[in-house]
């Protein structure tokens, strides 16, 4: 696990995020992006349609008042966000009016209050933190902030969440009264056309005059209250000559529309045969579209269920130590070295070490595998992980944004956020596309105009609306964030956290995984692995003798022999007469018995013949390990071997890679007979071995240039540097700070098992991209035509408008229901680690 305050830090390099609002389809992205990489001093941009969030980035300060106009000047908006300060030194309320005074002086700042009794500052605004807290200093009082805080982004995501619903319950209102409207209208304009006897009746009871001016008034109410959106925003940016999604809704409605305004008020404008009116068309198309927008809404709403769920799993508050006294306090009043109480069943709330008491945790949330661990004096714990029935309490070593959980959520933000290189190509198609669509859009109608039947006019309006209602990008602007945000977020409920975001693409295509030994496939710390006694002897006295000797020495081998003992929980006797027998071994008294411990040639000189252990030597031989023999009183007692254990879930993992059609390589700076004795049991393709860490590098670009795309897993410092040459490099969880940095993924559950969860989950990742740009694609590409018209001629088909803006809609609907599929992605590992969230929401609704 990982519990220092940095193992998850992200890059250096200066990020600026801003919400944006008034996006709605792939081009919209585009737009902003193009605005934003003209201001100066940007490097790179990444805009997320479905986050609907901005993030530059730039090695130089940047102004944030340059960025908000750039966003503007497209023609979006940026909302005021609400930043909090803690502030100390105020002691009166004029302190407090100072406060204010400075804050609301930061361009950028829309409203400011500051609470004395709190202590702290609630900004409103688009205003840099860092310019905030400045302000602050310069009117003499010190200031932090304390967003980044467990509760406050608890507080955070409660507010997005809100904002999220609001949106939803407008889209609802606004989709109801669309539709109880534009029924009526459907029935009195389809229905003289599909039910017979329908337009008599509607001549000899309301007429048809009366008819069109009831769904005159019907659709404007319609187009101008629930469908307002699409003018507010469709307008403007077709004047800003950068047409959008809504753009092509407002004038194809408007169109059908403005057609049926005068075909109804002012017929005589129109040539014989082509008075008709198209008020179903336009209300039809409104209300199918938002439609659309409500099930979209409602299913991006389910893509960021992974952040809600992990923010959900930090504590609200913890039990306290503070003078002498358990308090209640809120997780934001944790500090560090605070003593913290946890009982059975709570939810851990900060990262600590264990000072009293022992249990099991479970660690699920964080690891993704399901079985509990044990947990005892010395013990490290993470917040958001689970007691089980033990009480113990911890001093908190990271409290709120340092924790490992708020880092583990601000990763997930961070790949979620992040644009993948296949979304290149859709960024350069969807600038275009819009403008392209008008362009189809004006060729249809001319060429109906020109050579289409009569009434030209009527033909040529409804395919030219056709088109433009049938090629809206939204599809296409939400295929890949959409996956990309479920995939992320399902792998870190399976323990897998992609740093970046472009290692979801690039693992599917790796051919070989390269892995270091120490620490990756083999627990990273010698112990007994082997005890075999010659008859007359007992395991209990034997160990308990030489572990007794052993104590004397600081050798890892000696440690790990005491190790074992003390795990047995196995009494030593004294020592007398310790001596060291350079190049052979030791000799001592233990509990007044002579022992000698050495190797094969130290037994030898003392007169014990081993070949009575020869089979047993030529096993730990043919595994890599090197055995050593215990004497005791004169007499051949044992044969004894220390290593480094393989970790129990090590061969399942090979095993999955090899299903999945990879080759496995070992690279390591061990001795050549081990790594190939490893090798072989495990069923390893490769083995490099007795390399440096310069060497690794070049096993990495050997295997690079043999057999492809190369992902490399490691832990230590010392993979650092074959991390960062590898195409992907996935760090154990367990691994050291440098190692981590250098990663494209982190592994945390601590064994390679999450390799092939990894690879496996960025197959079907970027499958599942496919799948929606293809949808996205080619099905807004082919139905083009089919609303031109070019059917017609051979078949009499026509797409109607009404049909056009259902096939829109459903395109949207297809993909974020596709991408949410993921949700349900099965690890090849064959466990249950699926039931882990399951199991988190149980217990959050249970406490």
């Amino acid at each position: 696990m990982m519990h220092t305050q940095d193992k998850l830090n992200p890059s250096a390099v200066t990020v600026i995020s801003f919400p944006i609002e008034g996006m709605s389809c792939a081009s919209c992205v585009g737009r902003v992006e193009a605005e934003l990489k003209k201001v100066e001093g940007v490097d790179t941009v990444t805009v997320n349609l479905v986050t609907e969030r901005a993030d530059i980035q730039s090695a130089s300060p940047l102004d944030r008042g340059s960025l908000i106009n750039a966003i503007e000047k497209a023609g979006y908006s940026v909302p005021a966000e609400t930043t909090e300060l803690s502030i100390e030194g105020m002691t009166c309320a004029s302190c407090v009016g100072r406060v204010e005074k400075a804050l609301k002086a930061v361009p950028g700042v829309t409203s400011a209050v500051v609470n004395l009794a709190t202590e702290r500052a609630t900004i409103q605004g688009s205003a840099d933190a860092t310019a905030l807290v400045t302000a602050i200093e310069n009117a003499g009082y010190d200031a932090r902030v304390i967003a980044a805080a467990t509760g406050s982004r608890r507080g955070e995501t409660d507010e997005r969440t809100e904002k999220k619903d609001a949106e939803r319950r407008g889209l609802t209102r606004d989709f109801t009264i669309a539709a109880v409207l534009t029924v009526p209208v459907f029935i009195l304009e389809m229905g003289s056309h599909l039910i017979p006897g329908m337009h008599d009746l509607i001549a000899s009871t309301i007429g048809m005059e009366t008819n069109w001016y009831l769904q005159f008034v019907l659709t404007t109410i319609v187009l101008f209250v629930p469908g307002i959106r699409f003018y507010h925003k469709g307008f403007p940016a077709l004047g800003r000559l950068a047409p959008d999604m809504n753009s092509l809704v407002a004038v194809g409605t408007m169109a059908a529309y403005g057609y049926s305004l005068v075909a109804t008020f002012a017929p005589g404008l129109l040539p014989d045969g082509a008075v008709n009116v198209y008020f179903e068309a336009a209300a039809v198309i409104v209300t199918l579209i938002l439609l659309g927008r409500l099930l979209e809404a409602r299913a991006k709403g389910r893509t960021s269920e992974a952040i809600k769920r992990l923010v959900g799993l930090q504590a609200k508050m913890a039990r306290v130590r503070r003078d002498d006294k358990s308090i209640e306090l809120p997780i934001d009043s944790v500090l560090s070295g605070d003593i913290v109480e946890v009982r059975p069943g709570d939810r851990i709330p900060v990262d600590g070490e264990l000072i009293e008491g022992e249990s099991y945790v479970d660690e699920s949330m964080i690891t993704g595998e399901p079985i509990p661990v044990s947990k005892k004096h010395g013990s490290e714990v993470v917040a958001g992980t689970v007691n089980q029935k033990g009480a113990f309490a911890i001093r908190a070593t990271a409290v709120g944004g340092n924790t490992v959980l708020s880092q583990i959520i601000r990763m997930v933000e961070e790949a979620q956020g992040s644009k993948l290189p296949i979304q290149a190509l859709v960024d350069k198609v969807t600038m275009y596309f819009v403008p392209a669509v008008f362009v189809a859009a004006i060729l249809t109608f001319g060429t109906w105009m020109w050579f289409g039947p009569s009434p030209a006019l009527t033909f040529a309006l409804v395919n030219a609306v056709a088109v433009l209602i049938i090629a809206c990008p939204c599809a296409m602007g939400l295929a890949t964030p959409t996956s990309i945000m479920v995939g992320t977020g399902r792998g870190a409920e399976l323990g897998v956290l992609f740093r970046k975001g472009e290692a979801l693409q690039l693992l599917k295509d790796a051919k070989v995984v390269a892995v270091d030994k120490t620490g990756t496939l083999t627990e990273g710390k010698p112990a007994l692995t082997d005890l075999e006694l010659a008859t007359g002897f007992e395991h209990v006295d034997v160990l308990a003798l030489v572990a007794a000797i052993e104590a004397k020495s600081e050798h890892p081998i000696a440690r790990a022999i005491v190790n074992a003992a003390a795990a047995e929980n196995i009494s030593l006797p004294d020592v007398s007469n310790f001596e060291s027998v350079t190049g052979f071994g030791v000799k001592a008294e233990a509990g007044g018995k002579r022992v000698e411990i050495g190797a094969d040639r130290y037994m030898s000189e003392l007169g014990h013949d081993v070949a009575a252990f020869s089979k047993v030597a030529k096993r730990l031989g043919d595994e890599g390990k090197s055995p050593l023999y215990a004497a005791i009183e004169g007499k051949l007692a044992a044969i004894i071997a220390v290593a480094d254990p393989i970790k129990e879930t090590t061969p399942a993992a090979i095993k999955a890679l090899h299903d999945l059609g990879l080759k496995v390589a070992m690279i390591t700076g061990d001795n050549v007979h081990t790594a190939k004795a490893i090798a072989a049991r495990l069923g390893i393709d490769e083995v490099v071995a007795e390399v440096l860490p310069d060497g690794k590098v070049d096993a990495v670009r050997r295997l690079k240039g043999e057999h492809g795309k190369v992902a490399f897993v490691g832990d230590g410092i010392n993979d650092a540097p074959a991390l960062a040459e590898a195409d992907v490099g996935l760090a154990i969880g367990t691994g050291t700070d440098i190692a981590i940095e250098a990663a494209d993924v982190v592994l945390m559950s601590g064994n390679l098992q999450g390799v092939p969860k990894a690879i496996a989950l960025s197959k079907a990742t970027i499958d599942n991209i496919r799948q929606n740009l293809f949808w996205a694609f080619a099905y807004n590409t082919a139905l083009i035509p089919v609303a031109a018209g070019v059917l017609y001629p051979a078949y009499d088909i026509l797409l109607s408008p009404v049909f056009a803006a259902g096939a829109m809609a459903l395109s949207s609907v297809f993909v974020l229901g596709n991408a949410l599929r993921l949700r349900h992605f099965r690890s090849p590992m064959g466990t249950d680690d699926n039931d882990v969230s399951q199991r988190q929401v149980e217990f959050a609704q249970a406490k």
